[in-house]
């Protein structure tokens, strides 16, 4: 069995990740031409929406073999909108590439995957693509590698300054070096791999992929300067990063296995949720019926350290974990890196298309749960979390392609929060209609921004047993999903400072209905805040537009953080509200000539202006409304439904 590398490319958008995955592809054999983004016939879109538009919507994983290693290689996009698709490459990979543009230089998105690939520890090479253009500079760009990123950056292709640099990790080497003495090849190879392999250097290369020049120098080093999977000896460990559809397979998964491994029929038990009585995890069994690798083979059996698709687990959502999550190497969380902030409707073309708009919206929430499909029952209306206006337009296309329905989106709108406005206390009585009882008296206290919700009981568990304050805590994010303007609660603390159970009347499930009740109590009694969601907002300008962008940026009650001179542009960091800057894109495309370039993330929320008045509609029955929510809860808690 050959070696194997699981590998990810990552950049800016439009420095040429999916032309350099073609050539790379085409190097190892894979491929008899190379093919075109601009065409549409690159290998790793193979989307209609991708060869249509010429970009990458979805990460693809393809595999070639490099002397004697098998490369599985993510090509992942680049535009924003899509940053979701780039964070989940994460958890399946053991090194990556980090591609610039060697005429642009460092760009905002470049910075921010520089530090989520830190973060996560995974080791990665830098490679300086398009060296063709015209204003190509790779020492300029290395310049700015070493004054921006990493000063742990050297061109590999020169040889005496990767000598030099790999001497000067080592006292030893450093002495010989400065004295002249020799210094085998092998033994800097050997220093350099180890390197590179941890994560401490950062090797550079540079070439074009549209001219396919230096890229088989890029294939050894990646064979050879990063790393291969780390043995898995704590059982099962597997996370599910991907998902693909198969006309007659159905549903693919693809799955990224640390350790242990999967075979066909193999049963799993997987997580369907958590038993609202015991608090107890809730299993079903699936049968896997094919597992393929990379390449599309069928192998039958997916090991420790491979990348592949398994079929037969039916709807289980993407960032699933298979065996012990403790053993994961990589943080598995979806939207850690980027969440969306913006909620839109869809609207089908025909009333009677609303039920196969849902059903297919749910289908694609299932492959990005970042989506956060939302159901108004009461207004029969479809609500979907999105980044940006690019991934709407794709969203549109891929809903008629697809699941043939055309469907509308209404104007986006800034996801807000709401805190409670100060300290209340929220408390319920539920003893009618029997048979029921729980008593709750909730402490609601304002939190510091950022802090979220925390929880915690000084009730003696006499008074309520420890099994129904374990139910308090399991129903208060859906107490807290909705506050009174309909927006998520955040920054709050909360104490369970009173109640009761009865020994006869208290039904399992009763302080799963009662808990919603006196949250929602308590914010009606103190009123909420509405909060906004705030935007690190870098820029890179030409120096003359500065002062245009600088009002601009105060219009949107925006905040000056720094500016730096680059040769002939500005860097600008400012802290600008998402409400402001929603169409910002645009409007500086038009203010700089297209020259432009703007990348943001969320900081933060911060209180919205007083006039601000920003509300959401309300997912089912409000709970304070008692009667209605009370005959809801029961008859959703019977079906097993618990966001009523």
């Amino acid at each position: 069995m050959p070696e194997i590398r699981n590998i990810g490319i990552f950049a800016h958008v439009d420095a040429g990740k999916t032309t350099l995955s073609e050539q790379l592809l085409y190097h190892a054999g894979r491929l008899r031409t190379v093919g075109s983004v601009d065409r549409g016939t690159a290998y790793t879109d193979s989307m209609d929406v991708e060869k249509r538009r010429g970009i990458s919507v979805r990460a693809s994983v393809v595999s070639l073999d490099w002397k004697g290693t098998r490369v599985n290689l993510i090509d992942t996009p680049g535009h924003i909108d899509f940053s979701a698709e780039v964070e989940r490459s994460f958890w399946a990979l053991d090194g990556a590439v980090l591609l610039l543009d060697a005429a642009e230089g460092i760009q905002p998105q470049t910075e921010i995957l520089f530090h989520a690939l830190t973060e996560q520890g995974l080791p990665f090479l830098f490679f300086l693509n398009k060296t063709d253009r015209p204003g190509a500079d790779v020492n300029r760009t290395l310049a700015q590698i070493r004054k921006r990123l990493t000063e742990a950056a050297f061109l590999l292709q020169h040889e005496d300054e990767t000598k030099e640099y790999i001497c000067g990790t080592d006292e030893a080497l450093t002495e010989r070096y400065l004295n002249d003495e020799p210094v085998d090849k092998a033994e800097i190879a050997s220093r350099l791999r180890l390197l590179s392999r941890k994560g401490d250097i950062h090797p550079v290369l540079y070439g074009s992929a549209l001219k396919n020049e230096h890229i088989d120098e890029l294939l050894d080093a990646v064979t050879e300067l990063l790393p291969p999977p780390v043995p898995g000896d704590a059982g099962l460990c597997g996370v599910v990063f991907a998902a693909s559809a198969d006309r007659t397979m159905g549903r693919g998964l693809w799955v990224r296995l640390f350790g242990g491994r999967l075979e066909n029929r193999q049963t799993l038990d997987t997580a369907a949720g958590t038993d609202p009585v015991t608090g107890e995890q809730r299993f079903v069994q699936r049968k896997i019926t094919q597992i393929r690798n990379a390449s599309g083979d069928d192998t039958g059996i997916l090991n420790a350290g491979e990348t592949g698709v398994v079929y037969g687990l039916g709807d289980l959502r993407i960032g699933h974990v298979f065996g012990r999550a403790d053993a994961l190497p990589r943080h598995v969380e979806p939207g850690h890196y980027r969440t969306p902030l913006i909620t839109v409707r869809v609207l089908p073309e025909k009333d009677e298309d609303t039920e196969k708009l849902r059903a297919a919206c749910e289908e694609l929430t299932l492959e990005d749960s970042l989506l956060n499909l939302e159901y108004i029952r009461s207004l029969k209306e479809i609500r979907l979390h999105v980044m940006g206006r690019i991934q709407l337009e794709i969203l549109g296309e891929l809903l008629k392609t697809r699941f043939g329905l055309n469907a509308r989106f209404g104007e986006p709108a800034v996801i807000y929060r709401e805190t409670v406005a100060r300290e209340t206390v929220g408390f319920v009585a539920y003893t009618m209609p029997k048979p029921c009882w729980a008593v709750l008296e909730f402490r609601m206290e304002p939190a510091p921004r950022g802090s979220g919700i925390s929880f915690s009981s000084i009730v003696p568990h006499r008074e309520i047993e420890t099994r129904y304050q374990h139910q308090v805590r399991q129903a208060l994010p859906l107490a807290l999903s909705q506050g009174r303007k309909g927006w998520p609660v955040t920054d709050v603390k909360i104490t369970l400072t009173g109640g009761s159970h009865h020994l006869i009347h208290t039904h399992p499930l009763d302080f799963i209905v009662a808990t919603p009740m006196a949250i929602q109590d308590g914010l009606h009694r103190a009123g909420t805040v509405l909060l906004e969601p705030v935007l690190e907002t870098r820029l890179i300008i030409p120096a003359e537009c500065l002062g245009r962008i600088m009002t601009d940026i105060n219009r949107m009650r925006g905040e000056i953080i720094s500016t730096e001179t680059d040769g002939e542009n500005v860097r600008l960091t400012a802290s600008v509200p998402a409400a402001e800057s929603l169409d910002y894109a645009t409007q500086l495309a038009a203010a700089t000539g297209g020259r432009g370039v703007m990348n943001t993330r969320l900081t933060g929320y911060r209180e919205a202006p007083p006039d601000t008045n920003k509300t959401a509609p309300r997912r089912g029955t409000d709970p304070l409304d008692t009667a209605k929510y009370i005959l809801a809860a029961r008859s959703a808690l019977e079906g097993g439904i618990f966001d009523f």
